[in-house]
């Protein structure tokens, strides 16, 4: 039998298996251990660190705060050493499964058309890519990397910015015709703004009127949950939008969208920045490959 209980990177893989699991016996089996011997071992932990991690019940185990807090810091000090180890056996290849979120148009339009060359260049990293507005937290979902748009919030996570994505006000001809065409920043007052129903980094729309930092808030007659569907929608005639020049180039090229209001768009644009956790210690070979790829390849603009 392996003495896991004797090390504390057994300890911690023992704890993340059994909330796994989401028992003792479950967990007992992957290790060819008793059910009584992983138990001890919990608690064994649970009096070194001083707290409970788990309360248990003959029919299922919760974990208390305690416990999970130190099973998202666990399962990431476990995925860095077996990087380290990786690393050190061979540093020719990063590889290993690589979990990534992204905003829904920076991942439909620039990282999705870039994975075949990605795979190409690292046929040993697994990508698991989740595509999607809303803000995810790493630790939770358990992901190496979140690309996201615009100012980050404080957190204990690294930032590396990957560019900036200029934005565009667009309407449909169709809606222009029936509403009319706004030429000031204030005659978006009486007109149908389409908005997002969840949480952003950047919830108002701004404008630079001579100098002047004018900013209008969306939202009213219909809200969205995603970049996507305000793209549709405002193809469709459904009002006006404040979306990434790259999402709808094509659909300006073709007439389906105008740009409005050019003039009055602050210089810059959004910031993208991709995200990951870690506390200056070794970036794993996969996620440095990934971030190096995507500084190189993602076109923003």
């Amino acid at each position: 039998m392996v003495r896991l209980d004797t090390n504390r990177s057994g300890e911690m893989e023992v704890y993340v298996r059994v909330v796994e699991r989401g028992g003792f016996s479950a967990a007992a089996r992957d290790f060819n251990m008793t059910p009584s011997a992983v138990s001890k071992l919990v608690r064994r932990l649970e009096g070194r660190l001083g707290v409970r991690l788990l309360n248990r019940s003959t029919r299922k185990l919760q974990l208390t705060p305690e416990g999970q807090r130190f099973y998202d810091r666990a399962v990431s000090v476990l995925a860095d050493l077996t990087d380290a180890e990786d690393e050190a056996a061979s540093a020719v290849q990063p590889r290993g499964k690589l979990r990534v979120t992204v905003n829904l148009p920076v991942g439909l339009h620039r990282i999705l058309p870039l994975v075949p060359r990605f795979q190409a260049q690292f046929p040993d990293i697994d990508l698991d890519i989740t595509v999607s507005d809303k803000v995810v937290d790493l630790y939770e979902e358990r992901a190496d990397v979140a690309i996201r748009s615009g100012p980050l919030q404080s957190s204990g996570l690294i930032a590396r910015k990957l560019g900036q994505c200029p934005m565009v006000i667009v309407a449909s001809p169709e809606y222009l015709d029936a509403f009319g065409t706004p030429h000031r920043v204030e005659d978006l007052s009486e007109h149908r703004l389409i908005g997002y129903n969840f949480p952003r980094a950047i919830s108002e729309w701004p404008f630079d009127d001579h100098g002047t930092i004018k900013t209008v808030m969306p939202g009213g007659k219909v809200c969205v949950g995603d970049a996507e569907s305000a793209r549709l929608l405002t193809v469709a005639g459904g009002g006006i939008a404040r979306l990434a020049a790259f999402h709808v180039r094509d659909d300006v090229a073709a007439g389906r969208l105008r740009v409005l209001l050019a003039a009055f768009q602050p210089d810059g644009g959004v910031d993208i920045h991709a995200v990951y956790v870690g506390q200056g210690g070794l970036m794993p070979a996969r996620v440095r490959a990934f971030l190096d790829f995507c500084i190189e390849n993602v076109d923003l603009n």
